[in-house]
């Protein structure tokens, strides 16, 4: 045993040659042999020595005993600071201590952050392709009167084994789309995905289509609803969950459905407002969430921004769609104008220039009507779609709300339960008593069971949040391409017929 003083005192790494009083002789034995009390740190050098190897918690062990990490330990030298400048750094080896830590850090499972949640569904999305290729085509009107109605014929195409063949086609009533979408939203909306609502109804379409003739209006209307119809599917069966629902196979395979009934307030202005009065008032009920992810707030706050600039976009971009029609109907006018006066014209080059001018105008008024349609089916329709699609986004956030709501309600009522025992233990109401322990354990399971509801429609959510955004993105830029490829290939031709118009104003004498 070491004496007191000498117990007391550590030495550092490095002593100065008089203050060591050993040699290199002694370098691989105890440092602790040949220390006095005497024998002091310099003071111009501050370094945090390591623990000896021989003391555990203050004690000694003895010689005899083992340790099981002793060639963990670092050895120390006494050598001159000189040398050990130029000598290589020992090889430090893990303490117990660390040794311990990288143990229970290896113990506890990674949490993995939303971002590598969602390159994870990438990879997943890459490696799980689904072909499938929807089409609505067709429309065709069966009967006649008010009982008449249009069927569309849905074509799909598949190398998908869960379907019966690769190629496939059915004929669909406009009720049967609006069924299937009932279907759907009973069955998955709770679970928090995003089901992409039908086109609107449109009653004063319909009516003219069963008892009006074959004009331009209903044709016009026929085509917007099987365009809306063709994007509707492509979004169901794009969705990997949608996809895999029987009622969506049995949509595109089955030639015959069952009659879908309770379909009248299922899509259009009305499914809105009733969807828009239902949330105002589920909001009004309930206590504000508390939130304890941002991330929920933020995006639901985009939505609803989003929403009102695309109603005002839409609105901007219908009236640019009638402006295009009046003008070409306007041109259209002035061109007759232009042969009526060319004809009447005395100048032969003069009349001659004129007809042409008619002409030119006329070519002009097919491309503003041309222009009218792209207006319409590429932006208007566009923007109508997804303002029906981020109606159906922020229902999946209601009903996240909803899911939180529960929770906290059973929570409250498990209080009260918890409460009513002790009652019956203050009053020693041993009959009844039993009975209140098993409504806790009752309620103690369904908050269980809801917080995990809540947590699973939260991680939905934010999945299919995800997922719309980066189809939305995908959707706008093609549409805005073709758009803009339109435009220029309007202008492109407009150009080519006042070039070709030019010679003709230039010989006019």
């Amino acid at each position: 045993m070491a004496d007191e003083s000498g117990d007391c005192q550590r030495l550092p790494p490095e002593l100065d040659e008089e203050a060591a009083g050993t040699d290199s002789d002694t370098e691989g034995e105890d440092i602790f042999t040949g220390a006095h009390s005497e024998v002091t740190a310099p003071k111009t050098k501050k370094e945090t020595v390591p623990d000896q190897p021989s003391r555990e918690n203050g004690l000694f062990l003895e010689d005899d005993d083992q340790d099981l990490f002793a060639e963990s330990t670092v050895k120390l030298s006494v050598d001159n600071s000189h040398n050990m400048q130029t000598e290589e750094p020992p090889k430090v080896s893990l303490t117990t201590s660390m040794l311990i830590e990288a143990a229970s850090a290896s113990a506890k499972p990674k949490q993995k952050s939303y971002e590598e949640l969602e390159e994870e569904e990438e990879e997943q999305e890459q490696e799980d392709q689904f072909d499938v290729k929807i089409s609505v085509t067709d429309p065709e009107k069966i009967g006649d009167g008010m009982n008449a109605y249009v069927v569309y014929r849905v074509t799909t195409q598949t190398n998908l084994l869960m379907f019966k063949s690769k190629h496939f086609t059915v004929k669909r009533r406009f009720s049967d789309f609006l069924g299937l979408y009932e279907k759907l939203s009973e069955k998955h909306s709770q679970n928090g995905f995003i089901i992409a609502p039908p086109p609107e109804k449109s009653l004063i379409g319909m009516t003219k289509v069963k008892v009006g003739k074959e004009d331009s209006s209903s044709a016009e209307f026929l085509e917007r609803r099987r365009a809306a119809l063709e994007r509707y599917l492509q979004r169901i069966v794009s969705h990997p969950t949608l996809l895999q629902d029987p009622d969506v196979r049995d949509f595109l395979e089955k030639d015959e459905l069952p009659r879908a009934v309770s379909t009248q307030a299922l899509s259009g202005a009305g499914l809105l407002k009733m969807f828009n009065r239902a949330t105002d008032a589920v909001n009004k009920m309930t206590i504000k969430m508390n939130e304890s992810d941002a991330w929920f707030e933020d995006k639901f706050q985009e939505v609803e921004c989003e929403e009102q600039h695309l109603r005002k976009l839409h609105t901007v971009v219908e009236t640019l769609v009638n402006h295009r029609k009046e003008l070409a109907l306007n041109t259209a006018l002035f061109a007759k104008s232009l042969a009526m006066l060319g004809s009447s014209e005395d100048n032969t080059a003069l009349s001659r220039a004129l007809s042409q001018l008619a002409e030119v105008e006329e070519k002009i008024e097919q491309l503003h009507q041309e222009q009218a349609n792209s207006d319409f089916f590429l932006l208007a329709e566009l923007l109508a779609d997804y303002i029906r699609m981020l109606s159906a986004v922020r229902g999946v956030f209601d009903q996240r709300m909803k899911t939180w709501q529960r929770w906290q309600d059973a929570q409250a009522i498990l209080q009260k339960k918890r409460e009513n025992e002790a009652r019956l233990l203050w009053a020693n109401k041993p009959d009844k008593l039993q009975q209140a322990k098993d409504e806790i354990t009752e309620w103690e399971s369904r908050v269980t069971q809801y917080e995990r509801d809540f947590e699973r429609i939260s991680v939905t959510v934010r999945k299919e949040v995800t997922r719309f955004e980066k189809e939305k993105s995908k959707d706008f830029k093609s549409h805005i391409v073709k758009y803009l490829e339109t435009l220029l290939n309007s202008q492109h031709k407009l150009v080519k017929y006042w070039e070709a118009f030019l010679p003709e104003a230039k010989v006019i004498s």
